[in-house]
């Protein structure tokens, strides 16, 4: 069915930017809940923060029961210095929206502006999710979907914005998407001592080290090559003076992978170096994984929905297939619940310098790519209305 609806570009761009300037982090999002609770009234629907606070959803057709689609934006920003030189910098000293979810905020509150004016032409509801806590520590995704947010949902979509893609281009990739993401901490405890006395203390940076370079040869010797894997430690401290043996040792890493089992073996070895490289040394470990990622399933069928849909919008030859990513996306907890897919919009534009990618301080996008993901969003809502697959 075709249906005419508009595109507010410009309210898009003013929301994106006052967002922008005020970022928040992980679960404390007051200010960023606040707009999008107040654009939520101003256009008439209801919002709830049923699912946790700062965790804020809408429906458009809340009476019509016979079928939701879901569209989920993430809300919160990255503990950055933005070193961009723009008129809505981040007026919060190390904060920053370097990862595009000021964008995702404004352009599902633009969609959700777009289908509410057509709204009694829409044979079915809408759920719009915004969701705290993307980036972590914990998940709001996965929060969100324990207390029930998928539970009225029949089908779910996303988006996220892509410096590698040109501006106002989608991608999608159908299938394994993005992968998993564990995070892990391993901590050493052993005594200290005065560095000329070694002999009446446990060093836990030896510790540390041995289990350092045992992880890096278990990754080498014991797993496939060939298998799709990540395993980074990326933080590594102890110690406070030259002259003193260090009682404490910790470090940080990242496991990525499409397998289940792969991340499980790669987590238990990771547990059982740490664990031998303490009792070597004489002291003690604890390994503990405080955040778990499922990695991102785009449904086949929906992906292929969705590229129509957006070929709809952009045209046949702005819309591809995608390549899968290592990084994470906890969108992926939706869609182990419902079918669903996240589409990737392209935001580069070498001429307005909108080519870093994202988690880096000079993350820019380019914002007239912004009103394509939003009627993309209400071009699929139109195109299933009537159900998925559509009737």
């Amino acid at each position: 069915m075709t249906l005419k609806y508009n595109i507010d570009s410009d309210y898009i761009i003013r929301i994106r930017r006052e967002i922008h300037e005020y970022p928040e982090l992980g679960w404390n999002l007051p200010k960023t809940s606040a707009v999008v609770k107040r654009e939520l009234e101003a256009m008439g629907i209801a919002w709830s923060e049923e699912c946790g606070e700062c965790s804020v959803t809408g429906v458009i057709n809340p009476e019509k029961k016979g079928f939701t689609i879901g569209i989920r934006a993430d809300m919160d920003a990255l503990p950055v210095d933005e070193l961009n030189d723009l008129e809505y910098k981040s007026k919060i000293p190390g904060k920053m929206h370097a990862c595009g979810h000021d964008a995702h905020t404004a352009m599902l509150l633009g969609a959700a502006k777009a289908l509410n004016e057509i709204r009694d032409q829409l044979n079915c509801r809408v759920k719009l999710i915004f969701q705290p806590c993307e980036e972590g520590p914990g998940s709001g995704g996965e929060l969100m979907v324990q207390r029930g947010v998928m539970d009225d949902v029949d089908v779910v979509i996303a988006l996220h914005v892509d410096n590698f893609l040109e501006a106002g281009n989608i991608g999608i990739c159908s299938g394994n998407a993005m992968a998993s993401a564990r995070r892990f901490t391993v901590d050493f405890y052993g005594k200290t001592t005065h560095g000329t006395l070694p002999q009446n203390g446990v060093n836990a940076l030896a510790m540390a080290v041995r289990a350092y370079t045992g992880i890096n040869q278990m990754l080498v010797t014991e797993i496939d090559p060939f298998a799709e894997k990540i395993c980074t430690i990326g933080s590594f401290h102890s110690g406070f003076a030259a002259n003193v043996l260090p009682d404490h040792a910790v470090f940080d890493g990242t496991i990525r992978t499409y397998d289940k089992e792969l991340d499980q073996y790669i987590f238990s070895r990771i547990c059982t170096i740490a664990q031998n490289a303490a009792e070597e040394v004489g002291g003690t470990c604890k390994v503990t994984s405080p955040r778990f990622t499922m990695h991102l399933y785009n449904d086949p069928g929906v992906s292929e929905e969705l590229m129509k849909s957006a070929s709809k919008v952009v045209g046949d030859d702005r819309v591809a297939s995608f390549g899968k990513k290592m990084s994470s996306e906890d969108f992926s907890f939706y869609t182990a619940k419902k079918p669903g897919a996240l589409f990737r919009l392209g935001t580069r534009n070498e001429e307005k310098g909108c080519v870093t990618p994202a988690h880096t301080n000079t993350f820019m996008i380019d914002e007239e790519a912004l009103k394509t993901g939003s009627a993309v969003f209400v071009q699929f809502v139109i195109d299933h209305m009537n159900g998925y697959p559509p009737r």
